[in-house]
């Protein structure tokens, strides 16, 4: 009779633990540090973070990778197993929610560049509400998180599972005020990196677009 499925990691790493000798060593991380839900300590780090690596792929498993900011605590902890963030008015592509659309998997990475130098990870499933739709649930979810305007949608998600991303090799970085005025010498975004690109695009598919 088969062994039932490993409760964490995909059916890839495990053969690859097996084939490089980390098996044991793998079965002690996924033991001592995953869990399918939040700590409190995860929940207290999630609250004190500023910004957000978003990991989303479409049906076809077309990935992209993108990132969100905002004041700390802007991705709400609504419980141990649920998250919320806003999605605001953007370049109008929606690669991230486009594809959760497709495929809710979503992977998140918190990374503390600052202070403590660590990161979590949080895997999960998402879900797309309005404001109204998820406020009318949760009525509780912080208002103001942007100066002047409200999300478009939040992003909803279901954990089920959350570990630590090790403090080795993440760099000590010193927040920066914004500069007081325009610096002339810097292209604007949307000319920052196209701005002197006047040959032909080259043929891509269409899951190789803006994120």
């Amino acid at each position: 009779m088969p062994l039932p499925p490993p409760p964490f990691g995909s059916a890839g790493e495990h053969q690859l633990q097996q084939q490089l000798g980390t098996a044991d060593r793998a079965a002690r991380f996924y033991d001592q540090q995953v869990r399918p839900y939040l700590t409190p300590d995860m929940r207290d780090f999630i609250g004190r973070q500023a910004m957000v690596f978003l990991a989303t792929a479409d049906s076809h498993g077309e990935c992209d990778a993108s990132f969100r900011a905002g004041p700390p605590g802007f991705v709400h902890v609504i419980d141990d197993r649920t998250l919320a963030y806003p999605e605001f008015r953007g370049n109008g592509v929606l690669a991230s929610a486009g594809n959760m659309m497709e495929n809710p998997h979503l992977g998140m990475l918190f990374v503390d560049f600052t202070h403590h130098h660590v990161g979590l990870h949080v895997n999960g499933v998402a879900r797309l509400y309005t404001d109204a739709s998820l406020r009318s649930f949760h009525p509780a979810l912080p208002t103001g998180v942007a100066p002047g305007r409200g999300p478009e949608m939040w992003v909803h998600v279901s954990v089920e599972e959350a570990y630590i991303h090790c403090s080795k090799y993440i760099p000590h970085l010193e927040p920066a005020p914004r500069p007081a005025g325009h610096d002339p010498a810097r292209p604007k975004d949307a000319e920052y990196f196209t701005g002197l690109d006047r040959g032909p695009a080259p043929a891509r598919s269409a899951a190789h677009r803006p994120g």
